[in-house]
């Protein structure tokens, strides 16, 4: 009996230790998973939306344009056509240039016609990537013709405004442009000639 009794013990003793041993086999034991954390993902750079506006250019302008003066019964009002050229430098956030443009004119009125309106132009821009916002104000010269002798002739005045162009391509740009002028005391008459001028532009960088 007592072998007996002894034999089942072992048993009972072992069958814990078997059971033990067979969960670990089955991986009931093994060790937890460790799942690697994401890998972080850089932010992109930021895009620069500056662009180079340095360089000569040439073009044309059509536009309309208004004069006023106390001599005339009414303002007289007319089609304007002409051409300019010019040197910009683009130092970053601000560009710098000069423009020599010169404007023909349909606009005629008491007998005073407009022959032509021509620009030494000094231009501040902002670059705004293919958008340049300026100012710009320089010295103009009036020519008119007409029987009476105070407006057959020409003088010098000067002017101020703004503008805005868009880069069509690297080698093309439109814009627009409107002009306020003043020419005091025209060809020594007395009297005051303002002109305003709004003109659509054609642009060609070199």
């Amino acid at each position: 009996m007592n072998n007996t009794f002894k034999a089942a013990r072992v048993s009972i003793l072992a069958a814990p230790l078997a059971i033990a041993a067979g969960m670990a086999s089955a991986g009931g034991l093994a060790d937890p998973v460790v799942v690697p954390a994401p890998t972080p993902v850089p932010a992109p750079a930021p895009v620069m939306m500056g662009s180079d506006w340095t360089g000569f250019y040439a073009g044309g302008q059509l536009g309309y344009g208004q004069v006023e003066s106390d001599a005339l019964t009414e303002d007289g009002e007319d089609l304007t056509y002409g051409a300019h050229a010019g040197y910009m430098h683009d130092f970053g956030a601000w560009v710098v240039g000069g423009e020599l443009d010169i404007d023909g004119s349909e606009i005629e009125q008491d007998g005073v016609e407009v022959d032509s309106v021509a620009r030494a132009k000094l231009k501040v821009g902002y670059d705004a990537g293919n958008w340049l916002p300026y100012a710009t104000a320089g010295v103009a010269q009036l020519n008119t013709s007409s029987d009476v002798d105070a407006f057959d002739g020409d003088d010098t005045g000067n002017f101020a405004g703004l503008g805005v162009e868009y880069r069509v391509s690297n080698s093309m740009r439109v814009g627009a442009e409107v002009l306020q002028h003043q020419f005091d005391d025209y060809n020594d008459s007395g009297e005051d000639i303002d002109a305003t001028t709004a003109a659509a532009r054609v642009t060609f960088q070199f």
